[in-house]
């Protein structure tokens, strides 16, 4: 186990053999939990409207194509360097810078009078995800131990993943009820009691304690070479780097547009929108713990092949057959699929590198993918315009088919990093 699973679980010799049994979950880990729920609860209810609220804004498909395209500029300029950070200063102080911008994002997303100030607003606001994401795989991956890492992942996600269930939920019935208006704020209102708890656990917790090394531009090289020189080398991380920028980019292409795609070509209003994509959340939380165990057992490409092959079924189902049922039944297939990949992928990348460069690894991965996706949602409402509006999820539903036969062939995790416990 890691030094802070050990900390919370007791000093003593026979205490520190006896803690992989018994617990996955550390007191710390449930506290860092509870404020990442309330963190993206506050999401959840907000940005899957998003591509509407934009609508009411006077945005037009090409705008939010564009909108969401620029969007991803400044995550992407700071993911690598705050997962460095990360690694330097201590999972929990990075996550607390982060939330101090999301904060401050959040002030704009209230006052922004029109979609290019919320652009602004966007901005500011993912500072948070160029922070906390790096960190928040890093740390789980620190809480485990290899044989049991994929069930710590799938069990940490399955709780996290109560806010995909709450956050659509009372998104959909405070803009029916209360306005965008009303949505914002009460959104706004959970991000702001994350942060306070973030930033208690930063100032407290001796998690927070830097791992290695400090803060230079020699040691920022240093890392980011050694990253570089493992996407190269034809292995495991390269391999990672070319089915994630499949998927982003895909993904990238129709995500951002399913909000539309179901109010204008499915006829379903903006709570039942938020009803689906609580249904997906639940049947993900369903199917994350049985198959992060599974994962540890048979190897975790084999959980991630059938991940993509459910998310494939997923988009034939709501291509195929064009009803309102069928758009519901979809997003609960799709759910599942996340659920088997999700913890197997976080799983395998945390084994792939040294714990030491968790950090900017995660943030090297997204980033780099990241950068191949950037024009993807631009690109996808041009296919919607110039083609049809089910062209950009026909080419996603197609890339995700294509994945399966490299994950199987080549998501083969190299011997262990760590030593024996």
């Amino acid at each position: 186990m890691k030094t802070d699973l050990k900390q919370d679980a007791a000093p003593s010799g026979a205490a520190l053999k006896a803690a992989p049994k018994a617990r996955l979950i550390s007191p710390l880990l449930w506290t860092f939990l509870v404020a990442m729920i309330l963190a993206n609860t506050g999401g959840q209810m907000f940005f899957p409207l998003l591509p509407l609220y934009l609508r009411e804004l006077d945005a037009g498909v090409e705008q939010i194509g564009l909108f969401f395209t620029l969007s991803m500029i400044v995550p992407l300029a700071l993911q690598i360097t705050g997962g460095w950070i990360s690694d330097h200063i201590g999972r929990l102080k990075s996550i607390a810078i982060g939330s101090v911008g999301g904060a401050l994002g959040w002030v704009g997303i209230i006052l922004a009078p029109s979609w290019p100030w919320l652009l602004a607003a966007q901005a500011v606001g993912a500072i948070a995800f160029a922070f906390v994401a790096p960190s928040f795989d890093a740390f789980i991956a620190e809480q485990s131990s290899e044989k049991n890492r994929a069930k710590v992942f799938a069990l940490s996600q399955t709780i996290y993943q109560i806010v995909t269930v709450i956050g659509p939920l009372a998104g959909g019935l405070a803009v029916r009820l209360l306005g965008w208006r009303g949505l914002i704020y009460i959104a706004a209102a959970f991000y702001f009691s994350a942060t306070a708890l973030r930033l208690a656990m930063a100032r407290n917790s001796a998690a927070a304690a830097p791992p290695s090394g400090g803060l230079s531009v020699k040691n920022f090289g240093a890392s980011l070479k050694t990253m570089v020189g493992l996407a190269l080398a034809g292995g495991l991380i390269t391999w990672l780097l070319i089915s994630d920028g499949v998927r982003d980019i895909a993904m990238g292409l129709s995500g951002n547009l399913l909000p539309l795609f179901l109010q204008e070509e499915r006829g379903i209003d903006i709570a039942a929108i938020g009803l689906l994509n609580a249904l997906l959340g639940a049947s993900s939380m369903l199917v994350m713990i049985p198959a992060g165990y599974l994962a540890d057992r048979f190897g975790e490409r084999f959980a991630i092949a059938a991940g993509y092959l459910t998310a494939f079924a997923a988009f034939l189902l709501m291509l195929l057959v064009p009803s309102p049922w069928a758009a519901g039944a979809s997003f609960i297939v799709f759910g599942a699929g996340m659920g088997m990949l999700s913890p197997a992928y976080q799983s395998l990348i945390s084994k792939a590198v040294p714990e030491k460069l968790r950090g900017i690894a995660f943030g090297f991965l997204s980033t780099s993918n990241g950068l191949i996706a950037l024009p993807a949602p631009w690109l996808g409402a041009m296919l919607w315009k110039g083609v049809a509006p089910v062209a950009p999820f026909w080419v996603t539903a197609c890339a995700l088919i294509l994945i399966v036969p490299p994950v199987l062939a080549k998501f083969k995790p190299a011997p262990t990093l760590e030593r024996p416990e």
